[in-house]
């Protein structure tokens, strides 16, 4: 047993590695010498450390040796490292995060690692350069020029924010039957047969499937939640034209909420989620008597977020759906048993943003009043 360095930690350094083991993103090297330095302090010989930790002899013995002959930040830094130094200096390296930034060459759609690497040829005096090493630097700066995010830029308006206060007034309502608030939304899934029928898994193997498919078209899920109880209903149709929106809306009505005087639908901005829909679809004294008993509530553009029906669908999609469904008649059958379990199971989307978190969090967001509009607020009136 080596007792040349022996560690013995504070309580500080003691809770400083329990705190670094217990969470956060640290390299494994890092983690490993903790691991080292929490048995030793424990009395743990050098090779039993060896083989819990997963390291060699002399890892924890040099490990052992910095925390003695230096302190707690010594043993837990990398040190340098022998070999040849860096083939990209300071300046070519923040050329080469430039160049990955900028426009693609002619032609190319994307930057790759080999395009960046001739570009740097020619724009420095080096002979030659590695994709590697491309690479290496790009890791170093958090760059992947050949991957791109779509993503979309809301508009903070004033009227983005009245319809997002006015959805979240409604979660934050104590339930009432006689005016329900109810969630809505679409969602459209694939048919997928087998080619091949699948090898059932037994001890030992797992389960096993063709990776060729049939794709037997497409379905439509109109989804409702209410926002207040446990209950759900899913409902699957061939298309998501406006006369299919209507129906939805009102068996929302006369079927699941008959004895409800007022609905308050949740819904998005397409283009069928409007009362239009339902002159189209009905007489106009059915459309009237259906609309009466309900009142849309939109979310703002780009913010299909606030409605909670998406988290539902994500339940769904999760626990029903992420599998292969050959047939509409089966969908059906597997979402009705899916819907009468969760509704039984009395789960609900415990939801917790508030009016006063998104005034809290999208502060800088909230469109500012003018001067003119201050000064009026100030005055007082005769």
């Amino acid at each position: 047993m080596n007792v040349r360095y022996r560690v013995e930690l504070s309580q500080t350094e003691r809770a400083e590695l329990a705190a670094l083991l217990s969470g956060g993103k640290h390299a494994a090297r890092k983690l490993k010498r903790a691991q080292i330095l929490l048995a030793a302090d424990a009395g743990v010989s050098d090779d039993a450390i060896a083989t819990s930790v997963g390291v060699g002899g002399s890892t924890v013995y040099r490990t052992k040796q910095r925390f003695v002959l230096g302190n707690l930040e010594a043993a837990l830094r990398e040190q340098p490292r022998p070999g040849a130094g860096r083939k990209l200096s300071g300046k070519q390296q923040a050329l080469l995060v430039a160049t990955a930034c900028s426009s693609p060459p002619e032609g190319r759609a994307r930057w790759t690692l080999e395009l960046l690497a001739g570009a740097m040829v020619k724009l420095t005096e080096h002979q030659g350069l590695s994709r590697e090493t491309v690479r290496r630097r790009l890791a170093e700066n958090d760059l992947k020029p050949w991957r791109k995010d779509m993503w979309c830029i809301p508009q903070v308006d004033g009227e983005y924010v009245a319809r997002m206060e006015d959805v979240l007034d409604l979660y934050a309502e104590e339930p009432d039957p006689k005016r329900p608030v109810v969630c809505f939304d679409e969602s459209p899934t694939q048919l997928i047969g087998e080619a091949r029928q699948p090898i059932p898994a037994e001890p030992g193997q797992l389960e096993r499937y063709d990776c060729e498919y049939k794709r037997n078209g497409t379905a439509n899920l109109f989804i409702f939640l209410d926002a207040h109880q446990s209950w759900r209903k899913v409902k699957v149709t061939d298309r998501r034209a406006a006369e299919d929106f209507a129906v939805c809306m009102r068996e929302l009505t006369d079927v699941h909420f008959p004895k409800a005087e007022r609905i308050r639908v949740v819904l998005d901005n397409l283009s069928t989620h409007f009362p239009g829909s339902l002159y189209q679809a009905f007489p106009p004294c059915e459309a009237r008597r259906v609309l009466r008993r309900l009142e849309f509530h939109h979310v703002p553009k780009h913010a299909s977020w606030l409605n909670m029906v998406e988290i539902e669908i994500g339940v769904l999609r999760s626990q029903c759906l992420d599998r292969r469904i050959a047939t509409q008649k089966h969908l059906v059958s597997e979402i009705a048993a899916w819907e009468r379990q969760r509704n039984a199971s009395g789960a609900r989307i415990k939801w917790m943003f508030t009016t006063e978190k998104a005034r809290a969090k999208m502060a800088r967001a909230y469109p500012k009043p003018d001067a003119k509009s201050a000064r009026l607020k100030e005055s007082k009136p005769l």
